[in-house]
């Protein structure tokens, strides 16, 4: 029955249970909270692993000190361990969306355009360590990082009209904003889905009247199920943000689909309504309506996995979970909430020493004095033994476990996935608690996942610092200097390193196919 019901798990639950497990531990939540609280931003942004580029000086300078006085404010507010908890992320690893530039808030200045305090995700090459970066954008691209893809603030991708997101003062309105009171529906509330025809995830469920878009008929992992019930509020709040009391906005529905709505009401004491624009608009003329959010448009991850049982309350943030209680219990589809994860190899509750069959006999192996050793064999005969398998003899069952582990432990796709999600220290902690601070890794999986990383982050810091601005080995197929741009010297094959993208270093090593130059 289990498995039956894991079948129908859709994927992107899937992957949202695997970010809430790994994206952000614990530990990073409780030290950011602890600097939080004190009126330590920066040390909190530093735990939450977000990169500060503002200098207050320097903004206190150039626009005033009222400005800086209500900048310092909302910084004051954000909950950055929160924010990464509600970031925009792409399938299937779970991963930030790269190179975006999200709006946490508008600030009206003496200026024509509004300051933003906004939140940057490195490109795709360079998000080692999943860091991000705060900045202040004053509207023009003087102040724009030219090493950043997409300095520019996302309308897709805005938070400052849902700032209970990021803003721990205001995260009480979760539960309002995102529904969590009402049943799961992807209908309008004057929509329901028609009695014994239950529409397919991601449609209106209403095939009698047109006069609305239809949402994609096949939902990909990257799909969630609409919030439409929402779409009026949040598009009221839109618009006012705009300057428009009334009027047309986007929905994105997918790659090349958007839909065109317009908000309707008979008068302001009546709640606004929304319809399908009913004259046609020019594509400029519909790129320039305002688009509605996409922490707007869907429904939120968190309530998903509590309604289909794939999470407990208690693992989901604290200031996220304090917010769906309080605005009423969450009933749940599957049969008991998911407990959580079973305890990994080096997990502190795991059963100690592991057993092995060795010689007829049932041999321990654990942790002494911080190396992972076979502790039913004396070390003189352990020495012996290393000694005959270095000079090629058959291995103790023991030895050959101990070898495994290094190579290829049980808890490498935990290693991975914290290691993918930028948490260093909870990888390493994994590893350590596997085979004990005192080990030596040896060549295999679990090693080049770690020197992988170590390597990425050396690109992160090229990046930050502004002197690669774009992969550094993207030119290394075509025969390009990446570097400098320039053409390299005819005749060059550039030098398989780090920088070298992994599909030219997996073609110039491979040895499917014998090299003419061995051969006379």
């Amino acid at each position: 029955m289990a498995h039956h019901f894991a079948n129908r798990i859709p994927a992107h639950l899937l992957m949202w249970q695997r970010v809430r497990e790994y994206a952000v531990p614990p530990s990073m939540i409780e030290t950011a909270t602890a600097r939080r609280v004190v009126g330590d931003w920066a040390g909190a942004c530093a735990a939450a692993r977000v990169d500060v580029d503002l200098d207050l000086r320097a903004v206190r300078h150039r626009h005033g000190t009222d400005l800086v006085t209500r900048l310092r404010a909302d910084l004051r507010r954000l909950a950055p361990d929160l924010l990464r908890w509600h970031m925009p992320r792409i399938a299937p690893d779970g991963r930030l969306r790269p190179g975006l530039t999200l709006s946490l808030a508008r600030y009206i200045g003496s200026g024509a355009t509004p300051l933003q305090l906004v939140v940057r995700t490195p490109p795709a090459w360079a998000d080692a360590g999943q860091r991000m970066s705060l900045a202040l954008w004053e509207g023009s691209g003087k102040d724009a990082p030219g090493h950043h893809p997409h300095p520019h603030p996302e309308r897709r991708f805005r938070l400052d009209l849902h700032r209970h997101l990021w803003d721990a003062g205001r995260s009480g309105e979760l539960g309002r904003r995102c529904g969590a009171g009402g049943a799961p529906s992807m209908a309008p509330p004057d929509r329901p889905h028609v009695p014994g025809r239950p529409g397919p995830p991601g449609t209106w469920g209403c095939a009698a009247r047109r006069d609305l878009p239809e949402l994609p008929d096949r939902p990909t992992v990257r799909d969630a199920p609409w919030a439409v019930a929402s779409w009026a509020a949040e598009a009221e709040l839109l618009l006012r943000a705009e300057g428009r009391p009334r009027g047309a906005f986007t929905v994105r529905l997918g790659a090349r689909s958007r839909a065109v709505l317009e908000l309707v009401a008979p008068d302001d004491s009546h709640a606004p309504t929304f319809r399908t624009l009913r004259q046609e608009l020019s594509p400029q003329d519909v790129a320039a309506l305002p688009v509605l959010p996409e922490a707007a448009a869907r429904v939120l991850p968190d309530l998903e996995l509590l309604r289909a049982g794939l999470v407990a309350p208690e693992r989901l943030h604290p200031l996220v979970a304090a917010a769906l209680a309080a605005s009423g219990p969450v009933a749940a589809s599957g049969s008991s909430p998911a407990a959580g994860p079973a305890p990994e190899p080096g997990d502190p509750h795991r059963g100690d020493p592991h057993r092995v069959e060795c010689r007829g006999e049932v041999h321990r192996i654990a942790l002494r004095d911080g190396v992972l050793t076979a502790i039913d064999h004396d070390p003189g005969q352990l020495r012996r033994e290393e000694l005959l398998v270095a000079l090629g003899g058959p291995a103790l069952p023991c030895l050959r476990a101990i070898e495994a582990v290094h190579r290829n432990p049980e808890a490498l796709p935990a290693v991975r996935e914290r290691l993918g999600h930028g948490d260093v220290a909870g990888a390493l902690a994994v590893v350590e608690g596997l085979l004990g601070p005192g080990a030596i890794l040896r060549d295999g999986p679990l090693r080049e996942e770690l020197e992988s990383a170590a390597a990425r982050r050396i690109d992160h810091g090229l990046f930050r610092s502004g002197l690669v601005a774009v992969h550094p080995g993207a030119g290394a197929a075509g025969g390009w200097n990446a570097l400098d741009g320039g053409h390299t010297e005819a005749g060059h094959r550039p030098r398989l390193d780090r920088r070298t993208p992994l599909a030219v270093r997996r073609k110039r090593s491979s040895r499917a196919r014998p090299r003419t130059g061995l051969y006379r």
